[in-house]
């Protein structure tokens, strides 16, 4: 039950925890251990979380907040939880510079009080005692410490030496998706400088397919809606997620949505704790989402359940998907996905007659080969019911990490600059004058202008940047510096060449509060792997983002702004104040905050203000709408929670009283696109595409950015298809200069407006005058207004289709829908697909590994995990790794639940994990969770971490095991389909 009350006014009123069993605990807790306490109060583990880190230990100072009565000084800090993308707000209470307890924030909108068993421990992570503490160098396979001085004087003479000799494009950076907004673009600024676009971070893994597929279907790649508005559906269809697990307080508004009558469909391999809630469990084969897909759109098309006036106005190429569909009868559906027709039937009923109806999708869906036609499948079903674009429906895309969507957003990604830019030369003109650097200069840094303009190679194949023939790569030098600036590896592929790529590199750099498994992989000797003698291995402790300020950007879009809770701990510092300090040592420091701001940070060395770098991303990012989330409007909308509604995200009345800001109509967290500049005061877009709303309002139609028409078709949207009062009620094409001279809009601008917007379009008018023009005065989008494309005819299937994995126990099916063919140069990489899959059929690896494996997530641990696993509360939740094992299976093996067992796979590894005897999975399919690492196919790897910096739960890394396999379109790995055999465990 939510602790809060709607006054006669609307805004909640504050209820806190009682002080009567606050007083008790605060009594009992000094006197006894926790397990004792628990154990005499018969508290449940995940209450003791409770109970030790949020209010409850006694009463709220965040009401009280300054100087105690003994003399403490007390401050309450509102930040936003680490861990995944939900956007949880937590009060952090901070007695004399120490966090001392915490409390979910009651009046968020996002978490309305509540936590997971993350949230609940997450004071742990500022002041855990498992932290890397002070640089290390590893020295004859020890970690050493060594000064700052010398780590960073080190580091930067191997970077400019790799430069120097082996060309920029030598060194891969791999950035974080924890970083804030302000440090993910600084990074790629700060790569760009040093003359790559080889850089890259976690999405290229767990979304990349959502963001090319969503984006080329109907403009942006991200979530429509959000978690809220499904409030307002009356039908979810759950496809590759598992949110009650991977994203728990997300289900709050989706057991709103049940009370009120709301249909639940979860279509999964596993049972998960997410099917436990819903109306219809659907079991499908890993991997045959489009066969399940179609079968829902054959009946949804045989019934003519599709919204046909819709298809007409906002869609291009529904029939040709029409056709596609209806091959795809009950008895192939069934063939191909295991599920009967009847099954199938009832869930294309159940979306259909209970409009609006949502798709919610995570990596079940993304991290297949096929990843990019699974979105759009998806996409596709949401057009043909007309459910995109209005309340209650879209494509809800939880995201993972806590700033994911951000991050790649505005961050490292090796196709773009921040914003989408792309990698044009008009692009890096635009973000050079945004920099404030010469574009001549930004040119010169890069090996060659070809080089500035090409796409770089990604996380998931860095480890064939490394060791793959170079002739066969393309640029001049195979990758022999990596820098882990946040990411765990043990959350991609192919463990076991992975490893020997980090012996053959050159230079590694880990920068991380938790030094995580690349530490550890990085000294581990293996027999028969010969190390570079040449290799140098540095850690450097970065501060978590608790010890700084800095916007993060949750799932669906909405923008929050974390206050710094406490001040960098041990020797760790900022991820922004690293990149400075080494941008001084690389020869671009001042380059770098050419446009920021320096203040004071720890030990007064000076970093660039976040403000300042938000303010940047403001004045640069006009594609996506990241221009109106200015400083001063994030923190006001942080103070002011209560104002906001839990369903529709809106501010109708309220000023903030620090600064007279007016809130009203704003959405909480100005969802991006929040176009203009903040004067403009555009309230941000709940729900993308919805025609129903003024675009002043939130409102919108599907961009026109894939030209007005196709082999004589007209693309843009029909007559009467527009936002409401639109000046322009028909399609239109983005608008430019030119565009608004020809409609007489011109003279609408200022004479400084004119001149910053002369030669210039909606995307790259600094001045923000088109947008305002277009927005503010005459009701249009600034991007155009088309039709989304069911039809996508740049990528390899413009049509979703159906293909196999390259890993299967299949090969009838194999016979039926082959994947694609070798592609030579696909992000600077050869790539395989036909000749493996092939090669595998041959050799018939399906008989030798009999079982589809699978991953996934679980409520404990977040991510590659080093930072939970090393966190007391949650590393005794789930202390070992395990593998579901079906009844059936299991018999047939001779293996009982709880004993170890050996799972291994085509690529030679063998994981010891206990078995897990369950029917959640049937008996051709087994799941592994992904969040381990620390053991090495039965081995321990406790001593090749740095001392004291090691997590306190280790275990096998699925990753180690998973096989080749990459997504058509970006590069995606495939996790959630491959092959293994399970046996008993012989000591």
């Amino acid at each position: 039950m939510l602790l809060t009350r709607k006054s006669q006014s609307g805004e909640r009123s504050r209820t806190r925890f009682s002080s009567s069993l606050a007083d008790t605990l605060s009594r009992a807790l000094p006197t006894m251990d926790r397990r004792a306490f628990l154990k005499r109060s018969g508290i449940g583990v995940g209450a003791g979380i409770a109970a030790a880190q949020l209010g409850m230990i006694r009463k709220s100072a965040a009401a009280d907040a300054g100087a105690a009565k003994d003399g403490r000084k007390i401050d309450v800090r509102r930040t936003v939880c680490t861990h995944c993308s939900v956007g949880c707000a937590v009060d952090a209470v901070v007695e004399n510079g120490v966090w001392v307890r915490q409390e979910p924030v009651f009046d968020s909108p996002i978490n309305m009080g509540a936590h997971c068993a993350k949230g609940a421990a997450l004071r742990e992570h500022g002041h855990g005692e498992y932290r890397l503490k002070y640089p290390m160098k590893l020295v004859n396979g020890k970690y050493q410490r060594i000064s700052w001085d010398v780590a960073l004087n080190e580091i930067s003479a191997r970077l400019l030496e790799l430069r120097k000799s082996s060309g920029p494009d030598s060194v891969f950076w791999v950035g974080s998706s924890k970083h804030n907004n302000e440090q993910a673009q600084l990074l790629r600024k700060f790569v760009s400088y040093f003359g790559s676009n080889n850089c890259d971070h976690q999405a290229r893994i767990c979304h990349s397919t959502t963001v090319a597929g969503v984006a080329n279907t109907w403009g942006y790649g991200a979530m429509t809606n959000s978690y809220n508005d499904m409030q307002n559906a009356k039908a979810a269809l759950y496809i590759g997620s598992n949110a009650a697990e991977a994203h728990p307080v997300s289900m709050l508004h989706l057991l709103h949505a049940k009370e009120n009558g709301l249909k639940m469909i979860v279509a999964d391999p596993r049972f998960t704790r997410t099917a436990a809630k819903a109306d219809q469990y659907v079991r499908i084969r890993s991997g045959t989402d489009i066969p399940f897909l179609y079968g829902m759109l054959y009946h949804i098309f045989k019934n003519g359940w599709e919204d046909k006036r819709y298809i007409h106005d906002r869609v291009y190429g529904m029939e040709a998907v029409k056709e596609e569909v209806m091959q795809w009868t009950p008895d192939k559906v069934e063939e191909a996905c295991g599920v009967p027709e009847a099954e199938v039937y009832k869930a294309a009923e159940t979306m259909a007659l209970n409009r609006p109806s949502t798709v919610v999708w995570c990596m079940g869906q993304t991290q297949h080969s096929i990843g990019n036609a699974i979105v759009r499948a998806s996409c596709i079903l949401q057009l043909a019911l007309g459910n995109v674009g209005v309340s209650g429906g879209g494509t809800n895309i939880f995201r993972g990490h806590d700033n994911v969507q951000g991050a790649t957003d505005v961050g490292p990604n090796p196709d773009s600059l921040p914003g989408y830019y792309g990698l044009a030369t008009g692009a890096w003109k635009h973000w050079a004058n945004v920099w404030g650097v010469d574009y001549e200069w930004l040119k010169g840094r890069f090996a060659s202008q070809a080089m500035m303009e090409k796409s770089g190679t990604t996380v998931s194949r860095w480890i064939d940047a490394v060791l793959e023939n170079n002739e066969l790569i393309d640029q001049d030098s195979n990758v022999k510096g990596m820098v882990f600036w946040g990411h765990a590896p043990n959350s991609q592929t192919r463990g076991l060449e992975m490893k020997k790529a980090f012996d053959r590199l050159d230079l590694l750099v880990v920068i991380d509060p938790y030094p995580s498994a690349t530490a550890a992989m990085a000294a581990m000797k293996v027999e028969g792997q010969d190390l570079n003698p040449n290799r140098a291995v540095y850690l450097l402790p970065a501060a978590t983002q608790f010890e700084t300020s800095g916007s993060c950007t949750a799932s669906n879009r909405s923008v929050q702004w974390r206050e710094k809770v406490i001040e960098p701990l041990f020797e760790s510092r900022t991820d922004h104040m690293i990149m400075y300090q080494l941008a001084e040592k690389l020869g671009f420091g001042k380059e770098l905050v050419a446009r920021l701001k320096l203040v004071p940070g720890k030990g007064g060395m000076m970093e660039p203000e976040a403000e300042s770098m938000l303010e940047e991303i403001n004045r640069g990012n006009w594609t996506i709408g990241y221009t109106g989330q200015s400083p001063l409007r994030l923190k006001a909308h942080m103070r002011n929670m209560h104002r906001f509604d839990v369903k529709t995200l809106r501010c109708t009345a309220g000023k903030d009283e620090q600064t007279g800001y007016d809130l009203s109509g704003d959405y909480f967290g100005l969802p991006w696109p929040c176009y203009g500049t903040p004067e403009m005061k555009h309230p941000g877009s709940p729900n993308l595409y919805d025609t129903s709303r003024h675009v002043m309002d939130g409102g919108g139609n599907f961009r026109a950015n894939f030209g007005v028409e196709r082999e004589g078709v007209s693309l843009l949207a029909e007559d009467g298809s527009h936002s409401q009062g639109a000046d322009i009620t028909t399609g239109y094409p983005e608008f430019d200069h030119v565009l608004l001279k020809k409609l007489g809009w011109w003279d609408d601008l200022t004479d400084a407006e004119k001149k910053a917007a002369e030669g210039k379009n909606w995307k790259t008018d600094l001045s923000g005058g088109i947008q305002r023009v277009v927005m503010k005065v005459h009701g249009c989008h600034p991007f155009g207004n088309a039709k989304a494309r069911a039809v996508v005819w740049n990528f390899p299937d413009p049509v979703p289709k159906h293909r196999e994995p390259l890993y299967g126990t299949r090969p009838d099916m194999v016979a039926k829908y082959p994947t694609h063919e070798d592609k030579k140069a696909f992000w600077r990489m050869p790539t395989l697909y036909k000749t493996v899959q092939q090669k595998n059929v041959e050799n018939k690896l399906y008989e030798k590994f009999p079982i589809i494996l699978t991953s996934g997530r679980l409520t404990e641990y977040e991510g590659g995990g080093e930072e939970t696993r090393s966190n007391p509360w949650l590393a005794e939740l789930q202390q070992e790794n395990f593998v579901e094992i079906n009844p059936k299976a299991a018999t047939d093996r001779g293996i009982r639940n709880g004993e170890f067992v050996i799972v291994s796979t085509p690529t030679g590894a063998r994981l010891k994990v206990k078995a897990l005897v369950t029917p959640r999975v049937g008996p051709d399919t087994a799941f592994i969770p992904f969040h381990f690492s620390g053991w090495w196919q039965g081995k321990d790897m406790k001593e090749y971490y740095p001392e004291g910096a090691h997590p306190i739960v280790r275990g096998e890394a699925v990753n180690t095991a998973t096989t080749y396999g990459y997504d058509v379109v970006t590069m995606m790995q495939e996790t959630k389909t491959t092959i293994c055999n399970i046996e008993k465990f012989v000591a």
